[in-house]
């Protein structure tokens, strides 16, 4: 079975492939304080039942990479892969400097262009909400980047005296009639506005048609508030997208060139 983690900022998000068939998925905190025995300890028990034939993994979190790999290896006895924007991809990484792009955004744009046909805007609802935008001829031209919700309803709990900490949830009204729901209005809808404004936008410069996928937590919330409505709903495509990878590298001597330098 193939193995994909996705290591964000706030989760590690496992998931099971047995050939095409996906099994199940696991989510770890991105605790930078494990060390890698701890990580052994846990992947130890989550994957008990498994037998585990080779890893992809895509990290925005350096700290993570060395001890969470070894891990892996030690683990299931396997070399696990990296994904990075030189490896191959099977779409062109379109971008001023390639190698600053994340390689969860990697994943998305290599599955949306395997997945759908046309210009694609993957829209990720993590802990920032990104778009990642590939055309018809299956360039990655990059996208948008903003505060995703949490990180919205964090900033200003943290960056303000006398506002609370509340649960995302539906926002009853436009117009919030207490702090809880001016909060909630400000956020969820606020970004279904941006999405929606900011598909408009890109769709003009790209000159094309788009598909809109969305993928992460959120999605099905801010869903609520659109006047133009996903596309599609897909909540493994990054995982979906480090399979693809993986099969098209596996074989390849790049990943281990490329953690002999991290």
């Amino acid at each position: 079975m193939l193995l994909t983690a996705d290591i964000g900022n706030t989760n590690i998000t496992l998931g099971l492939f047995d050939n095409d068939k996906y099994i199940n998925e696991f989510r770890l905190a991105s605790d930078r304080d494990l060390s890698k025995e701890e990580y052994e300890v846990l992947l130890k028990s989550l994957f008990k039942d498994y037998k585990i034939d080779g890893c992809v993994i895509a990290s925005v979190v350096e700290e993570l990479n060395i001890k969470f790999k070894a891990a892996v290896d030690n683990i299931f006895g396997i070399e696990s892969v990296f994904v990075t924007h030189d490896i191959n991809l099977n779409i062109k990484i379109a971008l001023n400097n390639p190698i600053e792009v994340g390689a969860d955004r990697i994943a998305n744009a290599v599955a949306a262009s395997k997945l759908y046909k046309g210009a694609v805007i993957v829209i990720d609802f993590g802990t920032a909400t990104s778009f990642d935008i590939v055309n018809s001829k299956h360039e990655f031209l990059g996208g948008v980047i903003a505060p995703g919700i949490n990180t919205q309803m964090k900033c200003l709990k943290n960056s303000t005296s006398k506002l609370p900490k509340i649960d995302v949830s539906i926002s009853p009204n436009a117009i919030g009639h207490n702090t809880t729901e001016a909060i909630l209005s400000g956020v969820i809808r606020g970004t279904a506005c941006m999405v929606e404004g900011l598909v408009a936008q890109c769709e003009k410069e790209l000159e094309e048609k788009v598909v809109i996928v969305a993928t992460g937590g959120y999605c099905g919330l801010i869903a609520n508030y659109l006047k133009r409505p996903f596309d599609e709903v897909n909540p493994i495509l990054t995982l979906q997208g480090l399979k693809y990878i993986y099969e098209m590298n596996a074989k390849s001597k790049c990943h281990s060139e490329f953690f002999q330098s991290i």
